[in-house]
């Protein structure tokens, strides 16, 4: 059994980082092991939710509090990019397949 593969490619903007501060690699990904869950049981499934949005989450960062076009940026990017992901791995649980990749880019530009 393999790992179900999550790449999520999105636009990394720095919104309020100084010019010197080191930015973020431009495509985070994440790799989301599943081979110990039964894709096919309702518990399975919910596990592999669970551990697609933590992904979600590490991916698309945060933003500072004070940073409301941040904010709204990082939600945005965590919509896009769990619907994407989210519908890619419907897929392989309608297929009960523990080796088919998954490949997430979010929509924003």
């Amino acid at each position: 059994m393999q790992k179900l593969l999550i790449l999520a490619a999105l636009a990394a903007v720095s919104i309020g980082q100084p010019a010197s501060a080191q930015t973020a690699p431009a495509n985070p990904s994440v790799a989301v092991a599943h081979k110990d869950l039964d894709l096919r049981t309702a518990a399975g499934t919910k596990a592999l939710d669970r551990r697609i949005w933590r992904a979600v989450v590490e991916v698309c960062g945060t933003a500072p509090d004070f940073d409301v076009a941040g904010k709204n940026d990082v939600r945005q990017c965590r919509r896009d990019t769990k619907r994407v992901a989210s519908a890619q791995a419907d897929v392989v649980v309608a297929n009960a397949s523990r080796d088919q990749l998954i490949q997430v880019s979010s929509i924003r530009n």
